[in-house]
């Protein structure tokens, strides 16, 4: 069950370096070109659009691409300047831009699913198109000849997609709350594992390839870190949000996650810590500190002629407690807890302050954000919203 969130007592100012409007629906993707001044963007209006920065300061369109259908993703590999935008329509359409940004030269276009295209990752190593979409279906095509190499159906429509190169594992997350792993080749796939550990559904994915680390957003407003190196089912949540998890970013230098949600709120999570697994809420009849009855327990209620309570259960040890042995509140963050939630009066006791220290920063980006991306090279913060605004952001505020 995720923690009621309290009030943000450590959000912050975001430090705003440049809003780019103009989008005439909701910006569904957009990216940081690194080393230049100059942002993509994919939107539902149908657009493709490439911004560059002019001597006024203001991001203003070098290329405006009318498309068939609306932009529902994209993906851009800086080293060939290709451009792969996935559509509404279930296609896929690839382009090269040129050196200036200033020209956008059609490539090629696969017909990848029978419904909206999800996500998609263009992976130069192994010149494949990864994509899922609404059709359940995960496909993979070869970028050189546009010939479809394979497909999986997943339980659901799959908005997470992440591939690690070294293993070829690709890790799809979808509205059931499943997250799927499978083994890639050149024109077969198999079944790794799947796992499950949020109550809604899957909304995004990143993958830390050297810690070999998965991590999942999700509708449940929940994040969990799944540690799929260690090869030990270790899975650590994260509450940090009021509304759905809507995107996630990895800084790998600082190991800081970033995720955004609907409630507007960026959270930067410091994943050098060492963290701790939330315990399994364990099942009694009564109080497994004062032996109070709940209130179902009508035996008990009957014998020592008490009245049922309502069952709690503390955040930290994970026993079944009353009200009146869980009335006080603490923040665990290393739990993943950076606000205050119910735990049981011992554990209260036993927190210490050093326990309590924050390992996590928040900030309000003022609008309900799609999607993020981090450009590591100048630490920008990109984010784009419902609200047809992108904003780029310092990296300080990190």
């Amino acid at each position: 069950m995720a923690a009621e969130i309290q009030p943000k007592a450590l959000t912050r100012k975001p430090v705003l370096l440049s809003k780019v409007e103009g989008s005439q629906d909701v910006v569904s993707m957009a990216a940081i070109v690194p080393k230049e001044d100059g942002i993509i963007s994919v939107s539902e209006d149908r657009t493709v659009r490439v911004w560059l920065k002019r001597e006024s300061g203001q991001y203003w369109p070098s290329i405006y691409h009318a498309m068939p259908s609306p932009c529902s993703c994209m993906s851009f590999n800086l080293e060939t300047r290709r451009l792969s935008v996935g559509l509404d329509n279930g296609s896929i359409s690839e382009f090269i831009l040129s050196e200036d940004y200033n020209k956008m030269t059609p490539v090629k276009g696969y017909q990848a699913h029978q419904g909206r295209v999800m996500m998609l990752l263009f992976v130069l190593e192994m010149e494949w198109v990864l994509s899922t979409g609404q059709d359940k279906q995960f496909t993979w095509h070869c970028s050189e000849s546009g010939q479809r190499l394979g497909g999986y159906r997943t339980s659901a429509g799959a908005c997470g997609l992440q591939f690690d190169v070294e293993t070829r594992h690709v890790f799809i997350g979808d509205h059931s709350g499943q997250v799927t792993i499978l083994k890639l080749e050149q024109e077969n796939c198999s079944l790794v594992t799947t796992f499950k550990g949020h109550t809604g559904g899957v909304t995004a994915l990143c993958w830390d390839p050297v810690q070999r680390v998965l991590f999942s957003g999700s509708s449940d407003h929940s994040i969990i870190m799944w540690d799929i190196g260690g090869r030990k089912g270790t899975a650590i949540e994260l509450q940090g949000h009021n509304d759905k998890v809507q995107c996630l970013s990895y800084a790998p230098h600082t190991r800081q996650l970033i995720s955004c949600g609907a409630d507007g709120g960026i959270v930067i999570w410091n994943m050098d810590v060492e963290r701790q697994e939330t315990p399994e809420w364990l099942d009694s009849d009564s109080c497994q500190k004062c032996d109070q009855p709940f209130f179902w327990n009508f035996k008990q209620m009957w014998d020592s002629k008490k009245i049922g309570l309502r069952q709690h259960h503390c955040r930290k040890c994970g026993k079944a407690v009353c009200g009146k042995c869980s009335s006080k509140r603490s923040s665990i963050p290393l739990m993943g807890f950076e606000f205050e939630v119910r735990v049981c009066d011992s554990c209260h006791e036993s927190i210490t302050d050093e326990e309590r220290a924050p390992t996590a920063t928040f900030h309000d980006s003022k609008h309900n954000i799609v999607h993020v991306h981090f450009d590591a090279t100048r630490g920008w913060l990109l984010t784009s919203g419902t609200d047809k605004i992108i904003k780029v952001g310092l990296r300080r505020l990190l």
